[in-house]
């Protein structure tokens, strides 16, 4: 694990590394430690509508310090598939947890 900070992994932007800062994910050891579909959940929670799947591909590419178009595609589809249920869960929100 490292401790070296967010910006020093390839291919994240100034943008992401915001919001991960915000989301409490400062360092290479902290996304390591949580990975990028959590990361990607709790991006998606806090800033919705802007973050989106070439957020997951690039967390994840960072994360196997390779190009998000690299990725082979069996990666791809399962984070497809992960973030496909991330969404929908979001969007259900409290709804789907109570009864009334």
């Amino acid at each position: 694990m490292s401790d070296a900070p967010i910006s020093t992994l390839p291919g994240v932007g100034p943008v992401t590394r915001g919001w991960l800062d915000e989301a409490g994910i400062r360092t290479v050891a902290d996304l390591r430690s949580i990975g990028s579909l959590e990361a990607y959940r709790r991006l998606k929670f806090m800033f919705s509508r802007r973050v989106s799947l070439n957020a997951l591909y690039g967390l994840e590419a960072a994360l196997r310090d390779c190009h998000w178009l690299d990725l082979p595609p069996d990666v791809k589809e399962t984070l497809q598939h992960e973030a496909k249920a991330i969404d929908e869960a979001l969007r259900r929100g409290a709804s789907a947890r109570c009864s009334v």
